[in-house]
């Protein structure tokens, strides 16, 4: 490598901090060298005066499988590039090439890694990957609700015609069941065709609290609400979005609505909301956080981590696709959805939307 003489050391430690990627750098004794301030973030470890010297293994103890490809870049001819790993402890996703480091004689005295964050283009990925997927299923889906509506109408048309012709016999009560279960079976293939047909948002600048006001009373004509409280906490200074206000009222709907049939009639349910800013200070990933939060009986981990899944459903009733059109609705204004809970404890989904969305429809 060659630089213009005269450049001083610090100046090629100001461009290594500076730097967008992480970089880190041990010695053969397995002993940090350099560590740069995005390295600490990807990592997060608080960075500490006499971190260079110490061993890697003491600083990164928290990332025993970075410590091991680095210490173990000495046994290999041939090192890693473009690799991705998943850091445990944050769940982060990071692409990494590892390097020697020679003296001036070509000695390897060190090894270095040169890494990006990767988790939102994994994200990205993923969410690609589930689109295709329910693409998939949605056609099929598409095609078996069309062929079940027809003769679903026609049952219950036929039904009311006779019910009406022997409306004072005991019999009558026979077909005004099978008009409203046909009507129950009808809704439930509407709810497949609304799920499987393409989003088409009409965006504006929307305010969260409206639609989170107008959620409220939907849900109110839908659902048994009960003893059930509602609180809303949304700051006045919070940010309009560019959404849908339609569709983002119906996902605070379908939300309140699994939130007071889980409490059963009685608890308390709060709608909280909360300014998110970019870890650069920018606008452009500048989003709003809102927090549905219930009191009830929570949900079991094998059921937890499947409640957005398309058709899975525990209720004796349904069609399973109430919580997964709220995650198409959320994933087409480029945002993310995700619960917590814990048997026992409540239940709370956090909706992340950003201020400026996609220009895709």
């Amino acid at each position: 490598m060659t630089h213009a003489q005269g450049t001083s050391d610090a100046f090629f430690r100001h461009i290594v901090s500076g730097m967008r990627n992480g970089v880190l750098a041990i010695t053969r004794e397995g002993r940090l060298a350099l560590i740069n301030d995005e390295a600490y973030r990807i990592f997060g470890v608080a960075a500490k005066r006499d971190d260079v010297g110490r061993p890697i293994a003491v600083v990164l103890k928290d990332h025993p499988d970075v410590v091991r490809v680095l210490t173990g870049a000495f046994d290999l001819h041939l090192l890693p590039n473009r690799v991705e790993m998943r850091l445990k402890p944050s769940n982060k996703v990071i692409g990494y090439t590892v390097t020697f480091v020679p003296d001036d004689n070509g000695n390897v005295i060190g090894a270095a890694m040169f890494f990006k964050d990767l988790t939102r283009v994994e994200q990205l990925e993923e969410r690609e990957r589930l689109r295709d997927r329910l693409a998939a299923v949605g056609e099929m889906a598409a095609v078996i609700a069309h062929e079940v509506k027809n003769p679903l109408a026609g049952i219950e048309v036929m039904a009311g015609l006779l019910r009406r012709k022997i409306a004072d016999t005991p019999d009558a009560a026979v077909l005004t069941d099978i008009i409203k279960e046909a009507k129950m079976a009808n809704a439930i293939v509407q709810e497949v065709l609304d799920f499987v047909r393409p989003i088409r948002l009409q965006v504006e600048h929307t305010a969260v609290a409206d639609a989170v006001q107008g959620a409220i009373q939907l849900a109110d004509t839908k659902a048994r609400r009960g003893e059930v409280e509602v609180s809303v906490a949304i700051p006045d200074g919070l940010p309009q979005i560019q959404a849908d206000q339609h569709q983002l009222t119906q996902v605070f709907t379908n939300l309140l609505m699994n939130a007071y049939e889980a409490m059963g009639g009685s608890g308390h349910v709060s709608i909280t909301a909360n300014r998110l800013r970019a870890e650069d200070g920018s606008d452009q990933h500048e989003a709003v956080l809102v927090q549905v939060t219930d009191d009830g009986p929570g949900i079991p981990p094998d059921v937890a981590e499947k409640v957005f899944d398309p058709f899975f459903t525990t209720k004796p009733q349904g069609s399973g696709l109430g919580l997964a059109i709220v995650r198409k609705i959320v994933d087409a204004h480029d945002g993310r959805i995700d619960l917590r809970t814990s048997v026992g404890q409540g239940t709370t989904i956090r909706v992340t939307l950003p201020v400026s969305g996609s220009d895709d429809d």
